[in-house]
């Protein structure tokens, strides 16, 4: 691929003017088919999805790739122009099981019995299961070392597994600590939810160190 046919954009957290990005985003796209991979974070996804509804620029014309939005962030967006763009995430409001089905049940009585803001419309999304699976997990390392010592519990959080609202037994791995987790695509619904349009067989392991960065090449089985 060219570097004439890449066009990459930076912005700081916060950032909430994105007039101006989705326009060079709208005519870039009319030189030929384009997608966008966006790495927005935090609240700065609300004024970009907003404005890619303003623009007009549909999933079928340009389709958006997102790390960083989920239901939480569209919660407060008319989807309905964003129908059909995606987001990569390890866990989805929508996803039928019984578990998660508990977990949505548990969070929204709780949202309602503790008065929280909006607390008839309160989702559940990734970053909310992978704190609940977390925090599980602590408890099982502490029950296992008997203690609440620091070094004690971080030496029995190694392989503990734990079955998630996604539907997956996780692990968390022996060596690095990162979680075995799968990997789901959704399509943005017009209902803010998502429709998992794939998804992997099992749980993936984390690779935390990018081979594609120098220096990392002995790491890669940490």
């Amino acid at each position: 691929m060219k570097d004439s046919d890449i066009d990459e954009v930076y912005t700081p957290f916060g950032h909430s003017d994105y007039q101006t990005i989705v326009a060079n985003i709208k005519k870039f796209a009319a030189g030929g088919k384009t997608a966008v991979i966006s790495t927005i974070n935090g609240d700065s996804n609300v004024p970009f999805y907003k404005e890619l509804g303003n623009a007009g620029l549909k999933a079928t014309d340009v389709p958006v790739v997102a790390f960083s939005v989920g239901e939480e962030e569209l919660r407060g967006v008319d989807t309905k122009p964003l129908v059909g763009h995606l987001a990569a995430w390890n866990y989805f409001e929508s996803v039928k099981n019984p578990v998660n089905t508990a977990f949505i049940k548990q969070w929204k009585e709780y949202a309602k019995a503790k008065n929280l803001p909006n607390a008839d419309t309160v989702v559940t999304n990734d970053p909310m299961e992978a704190t609940y699976v977390g925090i599980h997990m602590w408890a099982q390392a502490v029950e296992k070392a008997k203690s609440t010592d620091t070094d004690k519990v971080i030496a029995a959080m190694a392989g503990q597994t734990y079955k998630a609202p996604s539907g997956y037994t996780l692990e968390m791995d022996k060596t690095n600590h990162h979680l075995h987790k799968p990997v789901m695509i959704g399509e943005i619904k017009a209902d803010g939810q998502f429709n998992v349009v794939n998804k992997t067989k099992t749980t993936i392991r984390a690779q935390p160190w990018s081979p594609y960065i120098p220096g990392n090449e002995s790491k890669q089985k940490m």
